[in-house]
C-alpha cells in the first residue's frame, strides 16, 4: 500500500454499519480496492463502482489477494462460524479491524490465531450518517502505520478514540456504544411529559425531537465550551428551566439514575464478552 494508491481492503459483512463505512472510504478515497463479502449483495450506493468487487465467501477471493486490512462488520453471533476461514489472510501485513460488539481482543486471536495483527472497535449506530463516535484499541502486533491507517478508515464514518485498556471498552460500550438509546428515550419521556401537560401526542413529539437533535447540534458546534457551561446559558435565575432542573438534579434524579444504568450496561459488557 502506498499513501498515493489507498488501501486494499477485504469487508467481511456489508450491512448498515459496514456499508456506511464503505462509503464513507469510497468518498474519502481512503481506499483503492474493496472486496466485499455478504450474502446480500452490494448496496445500492456502490453499484457500478469499479473499486468494489462482490465475492461470494472466504473461498472465493481472488488467488493472491492480501488485502492490507480485513475489516469484520458481521454480526456478533455469526463471527465464530465465520472467522477461522480468513485464517489464511493471518500475516504481518493485514490488520483485522473489528466493529463487533463484544468480541475481545483474545477471541480473535483464538480464532485467527496468535500471529494476527488485532484492531477491536466499538462504535456507535450514529456513524450510519457519518456522526459515529469510536473508541480503538490495537493488540502489540499492530503497527504504527496500521494504527493509523485503522484511525483514517474508522475516521470515515466519525470521530475516534483510542485506548491502551482493552477493560475500557466496556464502560465505553455503556456511554456511546448504548448512549443512543439513552436520548431517544430522553426524546419519548420528553414528549409523553408534553403530553401530560396538555400539549397535543404529535406537537409534544416533535418539539421533543427538534429540541435535542439541536441542543445536540449546537454542543457539537461549542467545542470550547462545557455541557455545564451551556446548560447554565439556558438557565434564567428562579425562571422555568431552573424549576425543572431543580427536579432533574435533585439527589435522587437523573444522575444517580444514569449512573446506575451506565454500571448496568458496563456488567452486561463484561458478561457477554466472557
Amino acid at each position: 500500500m502506498t499513501a498515493e494508491s489507498g488501501a486494499s481492503l477485504l469487508l467481511v459483512g456489508c450491512g448498515k454499519m459496514g456499508g456506511a463505512m464503505l462509503d464513507g472510504w469510497l468518498a474519502a478515497g481512503t481506499v483503492s480496492r474493496v472486496m466485499v463479502v455478504d450474502r446480500a449483495g452490494l448496496p445500492q450506493s456502490v453499484a457500478g463502482d469499479s473499486r468494489v468487487t462482490l465475492a461470494s465467501g472466504a473461498d472465493a477471493l481472488p488467488d493472491g489477494f492480501v488485502p492490507d486490512v480485513v475489516v469484520l462488520a458481521v454480526k456478533p453471533q455469526v463471527m465464530e462460524e465465520a472467522l477461522p476461514s480468513y485464517r489464511a489472510l493471518v500475516g504481518p501485513g493485514t490488520v483485522f479491524l473489528s466493529i463487533a460488539a463484544g468480541k475481545t481482543i483474545a477471541y480473535f486471536e483464538r480464532l485467527l490465531g496468535e500471529g494476527a495483527v488485532v484492531v477491536r472497535s466499538m462504535p456507535n449506530t450514529p456513524a450510519a450518517i457519518g456522526r459515529g463516535m469510536t473508541v480503538a484499541v490495537a493488540n502489540s502486533r499492530v503497527s504504527s502505520a496500521q494504527r493509523d491507517l485503522s484511525d483514517r478508515l474508522l475516521r470515515a464514518v466519525g470521530d475516534v478514540a483510542w485506548v491502551e485498556d482493552e477493560g475500557l471498552l466496556d464502560p465505553v460500550t455503556a456511554v456511546s456504544g448504548s448512549g443512543p438509546a439513552y436520548v431517544f428515550f430522553l426524546v419519548e419521556a420528553m414528549a409523553k411529559a408534553g403530553e401530560a401537560a396538555g400539549l397535543p401526542a404529535d406537537l409534544a413529539m416533535r418539539l421533543a425531537r427538534a429540541t435535542v437533535s439541536g441542543a445536540g447540534a449546537l454542543l457539537d458546534a461549542s467545542p470550547q465550551q462545557e455541557a455545564a457551561d451551556l446548560r447554565k446559558a439556558v438557565t434564567s435565575p428562579n425562571g422555568t428551566t431552573q424549576a425543572a432542573l431543580e427536579v432533574l438534579m435533585a439527589p435522587e434524579g437523573v444522575q444517580p439514575v444514569m449512573t446506575a444504568a451506565i454500571a448496568a450496561a458496563t456488567r452486561r459488557s463484561r458478561e457477554l464478552a466472557g
